[in-house]
């Protein structure tokens, strides 16, 4: 057990820890340069960023750009999701015009029009589980998740009753048609790097 996870776990351990004490912690703590830091269920994931997983949130970015204002399309800033202790820091969100933000000062989960995850090896598992379920909870529309290992996307839209009543694959090189969504754009994959 790593320094870290034996503070969190003796703070746990009185059932009085916060996501904000958890998050302003980790703040004080030293995270290597270009790691993302998340909470997922209450448990602490520290991600390296490579250059595979940062040209696709770039890629998503710059196309997301051709439709909404560049304070709309948000990566790796901390929103708060449905469940135990789910602070999650996306590759790729993007928030509704009259987007609010909590007591807190974070960006509120309801307000939340599109998500892109993009796959590690050491947190995937997160990506297509917990996550997934939280942002269906939080009837997030439409949830992306990008795998360079796979080579493909996975498109998740229709949340209802916890869940996401469609999804639909495609591999890397085939459009995302998100016409019929809150998006209302045609997403390229064609320059989507694979690990």
């Amino acid at each position: 057990m790593t320094v870290l996870e034996d503070r969190i776990a003796m703070a746990e351990s009185d059932n009085t820890i916060t996501l904000d004490e958890m998050f302003e912690r980790l703040e004080k703590m030293p995270v290597p340069e270009g790691y993302k830091v998340e909470v997922v269920e209450g448990t602490v994931f520290m991600s390296p960023q490579r250059d595979t997983h940062w040209e696709i949130i770039a890629d998503f970015y710059d196309q997301l750009r051709t439709k909404y204002p560049r304070k709309r399309v948000k990566s790796d800033v901390r929103i708060d999701y449905p469940g135990h202790l789910n602070g999650f820091a996306a590759d790729v969100t993007v928030i509704a015009e009259d987007a609010g933000r909590t007591e807190g000062g974070h960006w509120r989960c309801e307000d939340v029009e599109f998500v892109a995850e993009v796959i590690s090896k050491g947190t995937a598992a997160n990506d297509y589980g917990p996550k997934k379920t939280a942002y269906a909870k939080a009837e997030v529309p439409v949830f992306v998740i990008a795998d360079p290992y796979r080579g493909e996307c996975v498109v998740h839209t229709h949340p209802r009753d916890g869940k996401y009543a469609v999804e639909v694959k495609a591999d890397f090189g085939e459009e995302l048609d998100l016409t019929d969504t809150v998006v209302g754009l045609v997403l390229k994959t064609d320059e989507f790097p694979r690990d």
